[in-house]
């Protein structure tokens, strides 16, 4: 019963289906990638770029906050660890990708 509305209104392979509808598909995921691209990807890429500036500038005495929200200063570097003065004489290492942004940035003279 449902088959036969069905094969009338071309839904079971009637062939209408035609090259604008296809052509137009096409358009329309292009474009969805694209607006995908440009608010989403895009940005994303921008910001990492940014980070790793931001942790290749890192120096000894910056002030720094991890992302956990641990506050303290810079008192050793190597490539993959930074030691952190979080109060007097307490100091503790946190890898370099957990640092979440420079607080203040020493002078340099």
């Amino acid at each position: 019963m449902f088959a036969d509305t069905a094969y009338a209104m071309g839904g079971l392979g009637g062939g209408n289906e035609t090259a604008g509808g296809n052509i137009s598909f096409i358009v329309m995921m292009a474009a969805l990638f694209g607006i995908f691209y440009f608010l989403l990807i895009l940005p994303q890429q921008k910001k990492q770029k940014e980070l790793k500036k931001m942790l290749a500038e890192l120096t000894h005495g910056d002030t720094v906050m991890t992302t956990g929200g641990i506050q303290g200063k810079v008192t050793a570097l190597t490539d993959t660890v930074v030691t952190l003065e979080i109060a007097d004489k307490v100091r503790i290492k946190v890898a370099r990708s957990f640092i979440g942004a420079i607080v203040e940035k020493v002078q340099k003279q």
